[in-house]
């Protein structure tokens, strides 16, 4: 691990730095915490959140239909899980867009960002805002989504009513200006394009199983099935398998698990969501070093995505990988 990480030396990279807030500076009790202040009886269900949620989750019973099953349709669970929630939104949106934990060209950051919508947990810039916040305010009462207004509300409830302390464009321009500012990451905020772009994913994926199937069995009938099961394992299944994953770590990372380092909210270092994201469950290592690309910091915490960055630096891909800041975290560590 190196001692130091390099300096802020772009107006991206004071943005992205991660708030810590004097309001909040230390570490208080577990007690039970209200709602974020802006979530009230006048806010809205985000139906538009709510909708895709339960319709995807009630298709969750075809997966034990004969129809529909196939084993290969299981390996895109891991394998879609890997590209598209550890490379897409473990590197593109957390490591890469929050945080600025590596550089690279436009073309590949905005290739990570692809894939990261392709996960359907909302743009980029939506994504990156709440994100920050929480590291602002991280299980106090602003945090978006700290498991101690409940479980539940951490894991999935915060998505579906409207927080408006996050929805005025006051908030995107102090979180994410950095992003509203480019072209790309504007047009996926702009009209719910993020949407249209998953959806067309879909119906290339789609479009895929229906090629392969009329390769495989060249019928009608088993061209059809084959594409089905492709949407339904690579896109369906695939997506519910990656929110939940991804929930937990708000949840789960935060509620159970050991600390590394003594840090001023709950996080915890999760076994069972680190392997389920490639990395991102070492959460207490990640709060104590946001910065840090690399979230795993004792040899059996293993982090697939930093191995896949390091493997793209040692290639020329990417460049600055951010390591662990040593000098900072001896004096947050606990270990005896």
């Amino acid at each position: 691990m190196q001692t130091s990480s390099p300096a802020y030396g772009t107006p991206e990279d004071a943005i992205a730095k991660d708030i810590h807030s004097t309001e909040h500076g230390e570490r208080v009790g577990r007690e039970r915490l209200p709602k974020p202040e802006k979530v009230d009886g006048q806010s809205r269900i985000l139906w538009e959140y709510m909708l895709p949620v339960i319709v995807f989750h009630l298709l969750i019973p075809l997966a034990f239909l004969p129809y529909f099953f196939s084993w290969w349709g299981v390996l895109f669970l891991p394998l879609g899980n890997y590209i598209f929630t550890s490379i897409g939104i473990g590197a593109g949106y957390h490591r890469l867009l929050t945080h600025r934990g590596f550089k690279c060209p436009k073309w590949f950051e905005y290739l990570l960002a692809a894939l990261g919508v392709c996960s359907f947990q909302d743009s980029p810039a939506r994504w990156v805002l709440v994100h920050r916040v929480h590291h602002q305010h991280s299980d106090h009462q602003p945090d978006p989504h700290t498991p101690r207004v409940s479980a539940f509300w951490a894991h999935m409830g915060w998505l579906f009513i409207d927080n408006r302390d996050l929805s005025t464009s006051a908030a995107y321009e102090r979180y994410v200006r950095d992003l509203m500012r480019d072209p790309f990451y504007f047009w996926l905020q702009r009209g719910m394009n993020w949407v249209w772009f998953y959806a067309a994913h879909a119906v290339l994926v789609f479009a895929t199983g229906l090629l392969v199937g009329w390769l495989w069995t060249g019928t009608g009938a088993g061209t059809l099935q084959v594409g089905l099961q492709w949407l339904f394992w690579g896109v369906i299944m695939r997506t519910v398998f990656t929110w939940h994953v991804t929930w937990g770590i708000n949840s789960f990372a935060h509620m159970w698990g050991y600390r590394n380092y003594e840090t001023r909210e709950d996080s915890r270092n999760n076994w069972l969501f680190a392997l389920l994201t490639n990395g991102e469950g070492w959460h207490n290592n990640h709060h104590a070093d946001p910065r840090s690309a690399q979230h795993g910091h004792r040899w059996w915490e293993v982090d697939v995505t930093y191995i896949t960055l390091a493997v793209l630096e040692k290639l020329g891909v990417i460049s600055d990988l951010v390591r662990p800041n040593t000098a900072a975290l001896d004096r947050k560590s606990l270990a005896a």
